[in-house]
């Protein structure tokens, strides 16, 4: 192929069409956050609990969603594209619809209803959607488990207690502390819905099946564990709520209730993230706030912030991606040789500055007490919890737009607050340091394994690549302050990163993706972090990790990597066809390392031009109620069903918009570099090229440096 000409080419139509999609005005990008029908599901119990009159208009849009949504085969609801139905999944959308009026005999809820019982009723559902009906008094809350509102009570340096769960099951679960407390039974809106769903219950079963199984039988299975410790910890909290002392959970309650509160932004959102906020709202209207409260008002506005119409369907997101999908949008324009002083670039910029999280609180405070706050969250919404990754990736951006923004302050708070989030083991975790306390997955409440955020190597990779261009553009100035310090903190936090990944690489060269599906997410992001740190391409870390990616290329040239990987490592690079997203990745990580010349990559990007084209998609989209730019006849773009972002591993995956755009664009960007590169000494309008412009002094004495950290 021309390489030169045909990626110069796609890279001007997908330049073309990314900015059509940039949000006029404010300079910035969000795309759908794409989950499964569970946040819609909760949804509109959410207004059937506050009692919220919802437009029949709106009504057969949700409807439309689901049945559009629904698996034909089977009559089941999935947690993502592609994947096997899951009773819990479908049985909050048999209850959605349920109260949104559909009758028992439309063929969507009676193919529901015998893939619900196909796989033995309601006493097989998960422990929130066990929640979830336990309001509406389907299942007893005596089959629920126990979650006392004294575990508020409980301080930091416990054993156990609210700050060792992650940021997400954290925000969620102390609402859950009102909510189980109160336990309350709210009504379906018609008779008939209660006799519907008593029909999902298998002949002969016990509506109040404790979740927990009976201590004897826990114990002769696992012996001396966590699960029995649990399990006889789940039998004296029990006997504990028969006995509490009654002012000490009127102080737990309070304390709770100023937590959400504290908690909740001026715009209503808590936790930036549409479950903390569902719950949050309902643990109000249990302890007193009227509905037409300022607190139960913004919560409800920020509830509908989270929704997405396109296509007449409505429904909704687990959280929105604004500073995520403008930072990494940024960067794909950047590395694609788009002029930085445009102004849709400046804009852009100017967007993620404002919504740095300079505020002094936080709960990564708790155990960070003296670190100054710089970071960045993911949401429009959110100064409580601001994340690594974010702020990693809007760095990079501001670094590349600027080199020259490595002297303004407030780069510089954002950048010690990254590393000032390093754990022990040299890795990092999202939200929180030293978030590893694995055992409370074992508790009732973890039925999806993700009650701690733990270093993971996807994370480390990014931060490593934004250290790295810090460090190449701060060479020169290494002798003055605050960069000479700067650059000692930076190189010490790099060379335990390193460490990390050395460790973290599994056997077969890859590295695990905590938020991206999978081993390609994580080798390609890790590869970048290491090549932007000048790391030898000689080491047998990196060697082994390129030659894992070339294996799992796909034969037409692309790669792709379902999420049964993360189950079965048999299964790492491969499981689905090649996606636009993935195949990026994989190209992005090579060119850490090789050439344009090189046979895989060369493929890869062939496989990239050959599936770009026009928009395909028509029709008015609508986010939170505000209509989008569509414009369908400027530029092309990629298309991609798969999920291939990860909330919880094997529970929850996510389909981001514009991951099909912005990574092809930036491989493509990357590839043009490399290309040029090879034909010229000076690359002409790529100001910094974060893979391969490393100057020769500087990568022989990151070289040394990191060297002589391990051994």
């Amino acid at each position: 192929m021309d390489s030169c000409k045909n990626v110069s080419v796609a890279i001007q139509q997908a330049t073309d069409y990314l900015l059509s999609v940039q949000r006029p005005g404010d300079y910035y990008w969000c795309g759908e956050v794409e989950s499964n029908s569970t946040m819609t599901s909760e949804y509109v119990m959410v207004c059937q609990i506050l009692g919220l009159e919802v437009q029949d208009s709106k009504i057969q849009k949700i409807i439309k969603y689901y049945r559009d949504r629904q698996n034909p085969a089977d009559g089941s609801w999935s947690i993502a594209h592609e994947a096997d139905g899951d009773i819990s999944t479908t049985t909050e959308a048999y209850l959605a619809l349920t109260i949104l009026g559909m009758d028992a005999e439309d063929p969507v809820l009676c193919k529901a209803k015998s893939f619900i019982l196909s796989k033995g009723g309601l006493a097989n559902v998960r422990m929130f959607t066990r929640i979830n009906l336990a309001l509406f008094g389907i299942f007893s809350w005596d089959a629920v488990p126990v979650l006392p509102a004294e575990l508020i009570l409980l301080p930091p340096k416990s054993p156990v207690n609210v700050y060792y769960f992650s940021s997400w099951a954290r925000a969620t679960i102390v609402p859950l502390l009102v909510i189980n407390n109160h336990r309350p039974v709210y009504k379906l809106p018609k008779s008939k819905c209660y006799s519907m769903m008593d029909e999902l219950w298998s002949s002969g079963i016990n509506r109040s099946v404790p979740y927990v199984p009976p201590l004897r039988r826990v114990v002769l299975k696992n012996g001396a564990s966590w699960k029995s410790l649990v399990s006889v910890m789940e039998l004296v909290l029990k006997a504990y709520e028969k006995v509490k002392i009654k002012s000490l959970r009127k102080y737990a309650l309070a304390k709770c209730m100023r937590f959400i509160t504290d908690r909740q932004e001026p715009q209503g959102d808590i936790g930036g993230i549409f479950p903390a906020t569902a719950n949050g709202v309902i643990a109000m209207t249990l302890e007193g706030f009227s509905v037409q409260s300022k607190e139960v008002i913004k919560a409800v506005e920020a509830l509908e912030r989270f929704s997405w119409e396109t296509n007449g369907q409505y429904r909704l997101q687990s959280c929105s991606s604004p500073v995520w999908d403008t930072s990494l949008a940024t960067i794909a324009l950047l590395d694609c040789g788009y002029d930085p002083k445009d102004i849709q670039i400046e804009g852009a910029i100017r967007w993620m500055l404002d919504r740095q999280c300079l505020v002094q609180h936080g709960d990564w405070k708790v155990y960070r007490p003296k670190l100054e706050a710089g970071g960045w969250s993911f949401e429009y919404f959110n100064t409580w919890y601001p994340d690594v990754d974010d702020s990693a990736v809007v760095l990079i951006s501001l670094f590349k737009q600027d080199p020259n923004s490595i002297h303004r302050s407030n780069v510089q708070k954002g950048l010690k607050w990254v590393v000032g989030m390093q754990n022990k083991d040299g890795g990092w975790g999202a939200f929180d340091v030293e978030n590893d306390k694995h055992f409370l997955n074992e508790i009732p409440f973890s039925d999806m394994d993700a009650l701690s955020d733990p270093s993971c190597p996807d994370l480390a990779g990014h931060i490593l690549e934004m250290l790295g261009i810090y460090l190449q553009i701060s060479e020169e100035y290494a002798q003055t302050e605050p960069h000479q310090t700067l650059r000692r903190e930076v190189m010490s936090s790099v060379s335990r990163g390193v460490k990390y990944l050395q460790v973290s690489q599994e056997f077969q060269g890859s590295w695990f993706g905590r938020w991206g599906v999978n081993y390609l997410y994580g080798t390609s992001g890790c590869l970048c972090g290491l090549g932007s740190i000048g790391f030898p391409k000689s080491d047998l870390m990196v060697c082994r990790a390129i030659e894992w990616l070339k294996g799992c290329q796909n034969d037409d040239g692309g790669w792709g990597e379902g999420f049964a990987s993360y189950g079965d490592k048999s299964m790492m690079g491969k499981g689905t066809g090649s996606t636009a997203s993935q195949t990026a990745w994989a190209v992005i990580g090579l060119l850490a390392y090789l050439s344009s010349d090189d046979v895989s990559i060369k493929r890869g990007v062939m496989w990239l031009l050959q599936n770009l084209s026009p928009l395909t998609k028509t029709g008015e989209a609508y986010e939170g109620g505000l209509k989008l730019p569509v414009n369908c006849s400027v530029g092309m773009t990629w298309t991609e069903d798969q999920f291939t972002g990860t909330g919880f591993p094997d529970h929850v995956y996510l389909r981001y918009e514009l991951y099909r755009h912005y990574f092809p664009m930036m491989a493509l960007g990357r590839y043009a570099q490399s290309f040029s590169a090879s034909g010229e000494a000076e690359q002409r309008h790529y100001h910094i090229n974060v893979n391969r412009s490393v100057k020769s002094k500087y990568k022989q004495s990151m070289i040394g440096f990191v060297t002589r950290g391990l051994r």
